[in-house]
């Protein structure tokens, strides 16, 4: 049965890594739904949260893969139960003096914030789940969406034990 998998992954922090990890996962047709990619506290590293859906035996077969490749320090499968996930969502909505008012009461609503303001239109940053996110989004269509543009899961786990510790490989 297929299900949602989160991946977190330390990578070494140089050029090439993104397209040798991308790669992996186009020449084995295996499609990342999700991918999130910033650098760590430390700056030879680089940690990516990427979201397939597919079977479990395939995201098994997926992290064993990954940890093959030389610059990939560490790889394991978040566990919802002890994780943390957030996306952001940047929206440009349309809005008039009319329907001002009933816009800011749903984007409080949301806990969301402008953070810009034109004559007609306003850009709304908002971060949370992604359900949270496409309730958001579909709500504030009924005033008309001019553009958006979401950052993609990213995730940590709870505790105080960090991925890096866990790795086998250099750090």
């Amino acid at each position: 049965m297929n299900g949602r998998y989160t991946i977190f992954l330390l990578v070494a922090n140089k050029h090439g890594v993104l397209t040798r990890i991308s790669g992996l996962f186009a020449k084995r047709a295996y499609n990342i739904d999700n991918l999130s990619v910033g650098k760590t506290d430390n700056p030879e590293v680089s940690r990516m949260t990427i979201v397939v859906e597919c079977d479990e035996s395939l995201v098994e077969q997926i992290i064993q893969q990954l940890r093959k490749l030389v610059d990939v320090v560490a790889v394991e499968t978040a566990q919802p139960a002890t994780s943390v996930t957030r996306e952001l969502v940047l929206v440009k909505i349309k809005h008039d003096l009319r329907t001002s008012g009933q816009l800011m009461e749903v984007i409080n609503v949301f806990r969301g914030r402008v953070v810009d303001m034109t004559i007609d239109s306003l850009i709304v940053e908002i971060t949370g789940e992604g359900d949270k996110l496409d309730a958001f989004i579909k709500y504030v269509g009924t005033f008309g969406i001019i553009e958006l543009a979401r950052t993609g899961l990213t995730a940590l786990d709870r505790g105080a034990a960090c991925l890096a510790e866990r790795s086998q490989k250099w750090i």
